[in-house]
């Protein structure tokens, strides 16, 4: 069981943290970069989809106060996330911190849920994105074939000049009578996420300079919908007094079907939607000055998105009644309500960019996870290869981005993001034990940045995201289960035996002429 418990010793972490030369990741993000990338990664799926269901199907109104409860998680974590990036300022998120403070055991199990919660991430966002490209396709009139915009689970119907999936028909259509296809391969995704892969291949400054542009776009969208939303509402105060009546619809007599249990379950729902922040930490080992920024990509990028998420949907759900908002676009509807038809066109390519720069954090989060656990000895060792031009672990890239690719073109987007909500929370609640524990053992450990009120704040953090884990449906359990099975007997047949750190081993692929590695004692 010590074996199991093993810490990564800090001064070997640090070692890995100052290589340099072509075999390392290269330093090349500042904090502007580094707020891009969490804002990249957080308005993407949560504001333009998961939304309207929430409201519709959980909270009402009250989503509002959903978004809120899921902030309030989100913030203890960030907290926590911040100290360890600015302590560890190294790529692999809570996989590395929980190396260095709970133990190896600790360390595979988050490194592994890292792995489902971002490629899963990936995989769903991508099934969003094709959602919106080929709805926005056929406003121009372009239709692509019904098999190739969906999953073998879907059916579609040509319906008014497109091709609409059937849950989405109003009510009181009779489709006997209309062509109906089903869906064999979602091309639209697999491709999609190929392209964002050849993009990470490339280098990471390129792809963080592409994500900070497209954010700026997709940024200016929400607010245009935040000021048109706005705007239509204080010309029609008796519309927003009646959409938010009653504020928190009664309980339908079902746990998470409206009042507060709903607000709660519409928070784990929602969840999806401040997946992220954390991914901002893979990227520590690439920050120029990772102890400085490090805080400030994660707690910038989550105030802002929290702060838009509010205003979004209290706007929502003012402008269209909550029971209108099931719908794969709910913000589309919404900014049709006001009457400002070219919204329509402007949230739809927002939301275009918006998913696309989501699927690049995500991905560039699962190759860096990939990475770390690589150079540890727990993976095979062409994860951890770095590409001599252009610095990027080029073969986790392209393999992974193969099995999102092909995760994203097969599974149905209801059974992707439950997982990523799971993973993500569990992750959280490891980072913020993390933060106790090494306060506990290293209270003497230089730290640019403390996470205040330890172990208040590590212990709120816990107990939040255990609640909304909770919340989730017991199906999402097994499956995670499932998956950690999978990743136990990889551990045991091959990471336990090729550990660097059950050998004494500094963690150094290749290093720099003249590097030298002192064994901690």
């Amino acid at each position: 069981m010590a074996k199991l418990l093993k810490v990564k010793p800090l001064e070997m972490i640090e070692a890995e943290a100052s290589e340099s030369g072509q075999h390392s990741l290269k330093r090349a993000l500042g904090p502007l970069n580094l707020v891009a990338l969490g804002v990249g990664a957080i308005i993407g799926a949560g504001i333009f989809v998961l939304t309207g269901q929430a409201a519709h199907d959980h909270a009402g109104p009250a989503i509002v106060l959903s978004f809120c409860l899921a902030g309030v998680a989100c913030a203890f974590a960030g907290l926590c996330y911040a100290e360890f990036a600015s302590l560890i300022p190294i790529a692999g998120s809570a996989y590395t911190y929980g190396y260095a403070t709970l133990g190896e055991i600790f360390a595979w199990i988050i490194g592994w849920d890292l792995v489902l919660e971002y490629a899963f991430g990936a995989a769903t966002v991508a099934s969003g994105w094709a959602g919106y490209f080929v709805s926005f396709l056929q406003d121009w009139g372009i239709h692509i074939p019904p098999e190739f915009i969906g999953t073998n689970a879907q059916k579609f119907v040509f319906y008014n000049g497109r091709w609409s999936d059937v849950m989405t028909l109003p009510a009181g259509v009779d489709i006997s009578s209309l062509p109906v296809h089903q869906g064999w391969f979602n091309l639209v995704a697999f491709l999609i996420i190929c392209i964002v892969t050849a993009v990470l291949v490339i280098g990471i400054k390129e792809s963080a300079n592409l994500n900070t542009a497209i954010v700026i776009v997709k940024v200016s969208i929400v607010l245009l919908f935040i000021v048109i939303a706005a705007a239509y509402l204080i010309k029609h105060p008796a519309l927003a007094s009646a959409n938010w009546h009653p504020f928190i619809p009664a309980n339908k007599g079902g746990y998470g079907n409206f009042g507060f249990s709903g607000i709660a379950t519409g928070a784990a729902v929602v969840f999806f939607a401040y997946i992220g922040f954390d991914a901002v930490s893979t990227a520590a080992q690439e920050a120029k000055n990772p102890q400085r920024d490090m805080p400030i990509g994660i707690l910038g990028s989550l105030v802002i998105c929290t702060l838009l998420y509010i205003l979004v949907s209290g706007l929502l759900t003012g402008v269209v009644s909550y029971t209108k908002l099931g719908v794969p676009d709910p913000v589309a509807v919404g900014i049709d309500a006001t009457g400002v038809r070219w919204g329509s066109f402007a949230v739809k390519l927002g939301a275009i960019f918006g998913l696309a720069t989501v699927m690049l954090v995500m991905l560039l989060g699962q190759s860096r996870v990939f990475y770390s656990m690589s150079r540890d000895g727990l993976l095979w060792k062409w994860a951890s290869v770095i590409h001599p031009r252009f610095r990027t672990p080029w073969i986790s890239n392209i393999v992974m981005g193969i099995f999102v690719a092909i995760f994203a073109a097969v599974i149905p987007i209801s059974d992707l993001g439950d997982l990523v909500n799971i993973g993500t929370l569990l992750a959280f609640v490891i980072v913020c034990a993390g933060i106790w524990v090494l306060r506990v053992r290293r209270p003497d450990l230089p730290r640019p940045f403390r996470t205040p009120l330890v172990p208040l704040v590590p212990i709120l953090g816990i107990l939040f995201s255990a609640y909304l884990m909770v919340s989730l449906p017991l199906l999402t359990w097994y499956r995670m289960v499932g998956w950690l099975i999978i990743g136990m007997f990889i551990y045991f047949f091959y990471g336990l035996k090729h550990s660097k750190v059950q050998a004494g081993m500094p963690v150094v692929s290749q290093p720099p002429v003249g590097a030298t590695y002192t064994e901690p004692k």
